[in-house]
């Protein structure tokens, strides 16, 4: 009798003689368990589940292919996850202020929260910004604004995010002017910008410009920064947008890679090898609430993503195979009522992160559900990710629950049913093709309903929303923003328009639009307009001039 044999024998005497009874006097708390994918949870894993396994072709080591076990060989014995707070405040000033501080209490990097206006291409002063100004982030929109922004941070010696997509070639350029003032040149910026524009497509809205036209604008960025700024990360491929609107974990990377294979494409038809570019991108994703879930879907995406640049690609460069990935808890499961619970749920989502193998880390504020957080709560999210660091001992070890018969079968079907996403995504042209039909949309979509629909028959617990409430609860206060703020950045662009040489910034804007009409790299000449004082709207508006904008279909 083989030793499968015997276990499975042992198994079905242990269902007849104890589960069975068991199970007639205690039931147990529903008929079905399901992960939010909708993958069935079986009652136990053993090495059955494992049957065929190859542990070195399937898993290999830490820091080797297919890179299930971590993308370094050490991981976090040698060096921490980078702990980078989002922050963004109404003025320059405020958040520069709230950087400061988050980095003397120990935040390892630095990451850009921007408002409305900024993200969609209008300066402060539009009649579009009107009452947005400030209100979700800060407000960018000259190089002094920039300037402010880092007053007293050393750019060369910080790692910065940019969380920026349809603007994201002027926010890099004002970044790297600003360094180059400094006397700190382009090759040695390190940070990353999102600059993932498909996924607004899908999932948010921040666009302005067609799809086709903005895949140029990501291409010039991804191929500038390939030749300039070797550490910086120009496309941070995000699937935490994409959850947040109510995907599932499957359609998390599914969705994800998917856009990340459009991009790889795009760049290698733009005239770039890809082995050239593809060592700098990066991704990043959501720590949701199913625990277990989370950690198999960072494993699957990172072994899916390795085997799809090495095998479909053809990716030659073994850099061009991993997947690094910074991770945000989610903000969807934040709740505004009894706003401490958060605290917990965002240290058990961080903790999934971290044995999931994440790069670097967010951690959201208990308050986050209400308004921006405070200092306080920032700071309890920063220490939520040193107290993992450095007091648990989860970072001690690779890849600490690998051979679990759980997170195994888990991270195998993950893998096994985004591939089948990938195909379907792939029979209709590849990412841009399916957002044109609204594939990934409509699928999104429909989880979003099926997740509402569970909340409310509560089959889908959550912890003071549709259970163990509090009668006596107060109701939030709705956040408020100083009118101040957006008066004085308006004042503040306004003089800085004044101030200039209008024709130098002409100039540059004319060559800017004459560069749209042939294949040269926009990058270099949008820092040109940069230095020669053009900002951020205006050079947004050259381009709608010459790309257009893009209205998303009714049906959406």
């Amino acid at each position: 009798m083989s030793i499968d044999e015997e276990y499975q024998q042992a198994l079905e005497s242990w269902e007849r003689e104890q589960l069975d009874m068991l199970l007639k006097k205690y039931p147990e708390r529903r008929s079905t368990f399901e992960t939010s994918s909708g993958i069935p949870v079986n009652r136990l894993y053993t090495e059955l589940d494992r049957a065929g396994h190859q542990a070195l072709k399937d898993e290999g080591l830490p820091g080797q292919y297919p890179f299930l076990r971590g993308v370094q060989p050490t991981m976090y014995r040698g060096r921490l996850w980078t702990m980078r707070q989002y922050a963004g405040f109404g003025s320059a000033e405020a958040t520069n202020a709230r950087y400061r501080y988050l980095l003397s209490q120990g935040q390892t990097g630095l990451s850009v929260a921007f408002d409305l206006p900024t993200q969609i291409g209008y300066d402060s002063d539009h009649r579009m910004a009107l009452g947005e100004v400030g209100r979700t982030g800060v407000a960018i929109s000259t190089i002094d604004d920039m300037r402010l922004l880092f007053d007293q941070i050393p750019l060369d010696r910080v790692s910065t995010s940019l969380t920026i997509n349809a603007t994201a070639t002027v926010l890099v350029a004002l970044y790297a002017v600003v360094a180059e003032e400094r006397g700190v040149a382009p090759n040695a910026l390190a940070g990353t910008v999102q600059n993932d524009i498909l996924k607004e497509y899908i999932a948010r809205g921040t666009f302005i410009y067609p799809p086709r036209q903005s895949m140029r604008l990501v291409t010039d960025l991804v191929r500038f920064c390939a030749e300039e700024m070797p550490r910086w990360n120009p496309i941070s491929i995000s699937g935490y947008h994409i959850r947040e609107a109510g995907a599932t974990a499957v359609q998390e990377v599914a969705f994800t890679l998917a856009d990340g294979l459009a991009y790889v494409q795009a760049t290698k038809e733009a005239g770039m090898d890809v082995d050239r570019f593809a060592p700098q991108l990066s991704f990043f994703f959501n720590a949701h609430n199913q625990f277990f879930e989370e950690i198999a879907k960072f494993r699957a995406a990172r072994r899916l993503w390795s085997r799809l640049m090495k095998e479909t690609v053809g990716a030659k460069n073994p850099k061009s195979w991993l997947m690094r990935f910074h991770t945000q808890t989610g903000g969807s499961t934040l709740t505004a009522q009894q706003p401490e619970n958060n605290i917990v749920r965002v240290a058990l989502q961080a903790l999934s992160a971290v044995i999931g193998g994440t790069q670097s880390l967010h951690t959201n504020g208990r308050d986050e559900a209400l308004s921006l957080p405070t200092e306080e709560s920032a700071t309890i999210a920063l220490r939520t990710q040193q107290i993992i660091g450095y007091e648990t001992g989860v970072p001690d070890t690779v890849d600490p629950l690998a051979g679990s018969y759980f997170i195994e079968s888990l991270t195998d079907r993950i893998e096994e049913e985004a591939r089948i996403y990938l195909k379907r995504i792939d029979d209709m042209g590849g990412a841009m093709g399916a957002i044109e039909r609204g594939f990934p949309q409509e699928e999104i979509s429909k989880s979003a309903y099926d997740y509402q629909m569970a909340v409310e028959r509560e089959e889908q617990v959550i912890v003071g929303v549709n259970q163990f409430q509090m009668n006596d609860e107060l109701g939030p206060e709705a956040p408020s923003l100083d009118p101040a703020v957006e008066k004085n950045q308006v004042e503040r662009v306004r003089a800085f328009k004044s101030s200039r040489d209008p024709e130098k910034s002409d100039s540059a804007l004319k060559q800017l639009a004459l560069a749209t009409e042939s294949d040269t790299n926009l990058m270099p000449l949008i820092m040109e307009a940069v230095r020669n004082r053009a900002t951020l709207g205006e050079i947004c508006d050259t381009l709608r001039g010459t790309f257009g904008e893009y209205e998303r279909p009714k049906r959406f």
